[in-house]
């Protein structure tokens, strides 16, 4: 959830959720805040603001479904989706706030450097919705309260094993860092936030590379 924190905002978590997520997060010797119960009163100055922003990049499909489930549950504030890849939205974020932009009340993202970098930036507010604290384990949330996993998305390293040995396949990213991978290395373009993942595998073989 954006900074400059709304009640239509605070309410719009309890929806939406705050992120999508993987792996264990940040510690911090600070207590996550308390969690957040929806009041009459909360629900009231909400509708006063009117609507929320929602920046997500799951499918748009359901990305209307869980609108319209929120806008039922709480008429008389609009969730306005919009749409695209999660890098798409990471650059578009980091554009407006330069620019002194606010648009976005919620953010979905499914890479979780993009909410460490945005809690490292001071652009996330701290809120835990209700279901969040009680349901959620300690894996799956920030321990400060500015984010929680709804989606993962694993992102693995593979490696043509026509090329590569298994015992000298790379174990982690940093592994990656070793000059003998230079020029070997292949990945999609952050732009399409891995849409096109299965060309890139494809002209990977095609050319002979290992591809990661």
């Amino acid at each position: 959830m954006m900074s400059k924190l709304g009640r239509r905002r605070m309410l719009a978590t309890t929806a939406v959720a705050a992120a999508g997520a993987t792996g264990s997060f940040i510690t911090s010797a600070h207590a996550a805040p308390e969690a957040q119960k929806i009041t009459p009163e909360l629900i009231a100055a909400a509708k006063k603001e009117g609507k929320v922003t929602w920046y997500t990049s799951v499918d748009l499909v359901l990305a209307e479904k869980v609108a319209k489930a929120f806008e039922a549950k709480y008429p008389g504030v609009s969730l306005r989706v919009e749409r695209s890849g999660a890098e798409r939205n990471f650059q578009r974020i980091g554009q407006e706030y330069a620019s002194k932009i606010y648009n976005c009340d919620v953010v979905n993202s499914s890479d979780a450097a993009h909410l460490i970098i945005w809690k490292r930036e001071s652009l996330l507010a701290a809120y835990v919705p209700e279901d969040v604290a009680r349901d959620f384990p300690a894996l799956h949330k920030d321990p400060d309260g500015m984010f929680a996993s709804w989606r993962v998305t694993v992102c693995p390293i593979a490696y043509n094993t026509k090329l590569v040995k298994a015992e000298d396949a790379p174990k982690s990213y940093a592994d990656l860092l070793d000059p003998k991978w230079s020029g070997k290395i292949v990945k999609a373009h952050p732009g399409y936030s891995g849409t096109i993942m299965t060309a890139t595998q494809q002209m990977s073989r095609d050319l002979g590379w290992p591809w990661f």
